[in-house]
């Protein structure tokens, strides 16, 4: 089942136990799995790549005390993370990731969670902006708009197309939900049959 992104969501417990979280991103699933595995690089975390855009990263040590049962036998804690970039559209993917844990108490499991151990999300977002992905934006049958200081989707929609209601069209194009998602992409992709008049101030490939 699909959740909503940014959600947690609890995967089993006990003395081997996962904790989820997910993230939406307006690219391909290949895309976003690239990106996802260009940040753990550069952060030095290894990883063994799966089938089906999904990896495993190996297993880590964790700083935080053993359980009750991992200390009785001995055993250190330690995690590791399970990833997959699973597509919503052909333009848009989720990022899902589970914390792996073995002997970690079920309060520290948080702690673990990428998005806040790793700051993976946002490290994915920024590097994205940085290089943004060659699938991720559409370069064929529209044209590509930069996004004017606090202008959002609504206000793109009426410059460029002269309709601020098609910005629900152009959010989906771009596998954006909402008329603010778009602020933190280098351009927005307008289909050439909303848009109403050449405009200068494009910035865009034909």
């Amino acid at each position: 089942m699909l959740l909503l992104a940014g959600c947690a969501y609890a995967v089993s417990g006990g003395a081997d136990a996962a904790e989820g979280e997910q993230h939406d991103y307006p690219y391909t699933a290949h895309d976003s799995f690239l990106l996802t595995q260009d940040v753990l690089r550069g952060d030095g975390i290894l990883f063994e790549v799966k089938p089906n855009d999904s990896l495993v990263t190996l297993w880590k040590d964790a700083d935080t005390g053993a359980g009750a049962l991992g200390s009785l036998i001995g055993k250190h804690p330690q995690y590791r993370y399970e990833i997959e970039a699973v597509p919503l559209t052909d333009r848009s993917s989720r990022v899902v990731v589970n914390v792996r844990v073995e002997d970690i108490p079920e309060e520290d499991i948080a702690k673990y969670k990428a998005g806040t151990r790793l700051n993976l999300f946002n490290k994915i977002t920024d590097l994205a902006a940085k290089f943004p992905p060659s699938e991720g934006t559409p370069k064929e049958g529209g044209v590509n708009y930069a996004l004017l200081p606090n202008e959002d989707l609504k206000g793109l929609a009426k410059r460029a197309t002269g309709n601020e209601d098609n910005w629900r069209l152009i959010a989906q194009d771009n596998g954006l939900k909402s008329p603010t998602d778009g602020a933190s992409l280098p351009s927005i992709w307008i289909r050439n049959t909303l848009l109403s008049v050449p405009n200068k101030g494009s910035t865009g490939d034909n």
